[in-house]
């Protein structure tokens, strides 16, 4: 194929005049955060869609410093990029980002390498992929690389790089085939591009399951998650709470499944979060409260290997966890179950409503509000009986069938209380 406009094959320069031929389209794919099982595919499936649409060239505009697949997931994607049917590159940037560990030993595999200003490429480690998939000047220079970085500068000493490219525009213009023309029409000549751009990234659906697996994000929504999940318990029923703490819950599983978690250092996450709903239904910090806070602070500090969380993020983590579970969560169960006004001596003798079937334990709907209750004999009430409340029970409303009750709650008040309710 002929390029568009006859491009000079000394620099690319398009001719006027000659014959006008659609000149190829370059793809730029972004990578960001760490690279794991979703971003792999995603290179190979451009890779595959470049290679399919004919493309000039694929460039990878990456900012990643770890990679969280298996070796031997990493030693595919070389091989994928080094056997492409297109010509493969690696521009690390912009100005703030980093190539580092094994995303840089898979960046090295591609046909050309640039880093642009304030952007580092390096600390690569040991090397996982063959050095056959490796140019040879990156050979010479791996031991250097293991536990060094390298910027635009350093990277055209050493022989990574050809030239400068401090912008993407800048390192895609000298790329074979690119395709470039000259504009005179201002005060001085300008090189401009001619071959179209494609940008692409993650989908909508694969974007977000990437961000549930960043650590700070799959940190957060797990803790968010469990402790709304143990809010849940101390209300009647199914909750906005509740369905928002199981998602989170999940997602944060999720993340934390992808990313290197350390095992133990989750244990004590869980034993936090069950040393906390302990004390939670006593309403009282106590002992418990002490040991989760410890296990919480240290779990938090070594949960991920190699892996460091922002500080803020464990600010974040930590004191609201333990603030809520402290002081918040047992004030709004103290709240919901504890005050006279709202749950407690008020309610015995109260009618209510079976909000389904209750066998032994269940929901009842009590002036228009839904409470947990148990049954204080063996018959079965079903959905929508009339109940009555002759008891509070810690958490849990003690109730009988209008007809026929085991107890009479009218024994339970003292004459005080008949003789006024005679009286009215």
């Amino acid at each position: 194929m002929s390029p568009a406009r006859a491009a000079d094959p000394a620099d690319g320069t398009a001719s006027e005049g000659d014959s006008a031929v659609e000149p190829l389209v370059f793809d730029v794919v972004q990578i960001s955060g760490f690279l794991d099982g979703i971003v792999a595919d995603y290179i190979e499936r451009s890779i595959t869609r470049s290679e399919n649409a004919g493309s000039g060239g694929l460039i990878f505009q990456v900012n990643s410093t770890r990679s969280v697949v298996d070796d031997a997931r990493l030693v595919e994607l070389a091989e994928r990029i080094h056997g492409a049917e297109i010509p493969v590159y690696a521009w690390i940037g912009p100005s703030g980002a980093k190539a580092h560990g094994r995303v840089a030993q898979l960046m090295a595999t591609t046909d050309q390498l640039a880093v642009a200003v304030g952007a580092e490429f390096g600390n690569t480690g040991d090397l996982v992929i063959d050095d056959a998939l490796f140019p040879p000047a990156f050979v010479e220079v791996a031991d250097a690389l293991r536990d060094g970085t390298v910027d635009e500068d350093s990277v055209l000493e050493l022989g990574l790089a050809d030239r400068d490219s401090p912008t993407l525009g800048f390192f895609a213009l000298d790329l074979p085939g690119f395709e470039t023309t000259i504009d005179t029409s201002g005060d001085e000549a300008v090189r401009v591009p001619v071959s179209p751009v494609r940008f692409s990234k993650l989908s909508v659906f694969d974007g977000w399951m990437h961000t549930f697996a960043s650590p700070a994000m799959a940190y957060l929504l797990f803790l968010i998650g469990a402790a709304l999940l143990i809010f849940e318990l101390y209300t009647a029923g199914i909750g906005i709470a509740g369905v928002v703490g199981a998602v989170s819950f999940i997602l944060g599983s999720y993340g934390l499944g992808v990313l290197p978690t350390q095992g133990w250092a989750l244990a004590l996450l869980i034993i936090a979060m069950v040393g906390y709903a302990i004390d939670v239904q006593t309403g009282v910090p106590q002992l418990w409260s002490v040991i989760a806070t410890v296990c919480l602070v240290i779990g938090s500090l070594f949960l991920f290997d190699g892996i460091t969380i922002s500080w803020i993020t464990l600010l974040a983590g930590i004191l609201g966890i333990s603030v809520s579970m402290i002081s918040g969560m047992p004030a709004m169960i103290r709240t919901r179950f504890g005050t006279p006004t709202i749950g407690r001596e008020w309610m015995i003798g109260f009618m209510g409503e079976a909000a389904d079937d209750i066998h032994k334990e269940g929901v009842v709907m009590i002036d228009g509000a839904p409470w947990k209750a148990r049954v204080n004999r063996t018959t079965p009430i079903a959905k929508g009986d009339p109940v009555r409340v002759v008891a509070i029970e810690g958490l849990y409303l003690e109730i009988e069938p209008e007809e026929g009750g085991a107890r009479d709650y009218r024994d339970m008040r003292g004459p005080d209380d008949d003789a006024g309710t005679e009286t009215e």
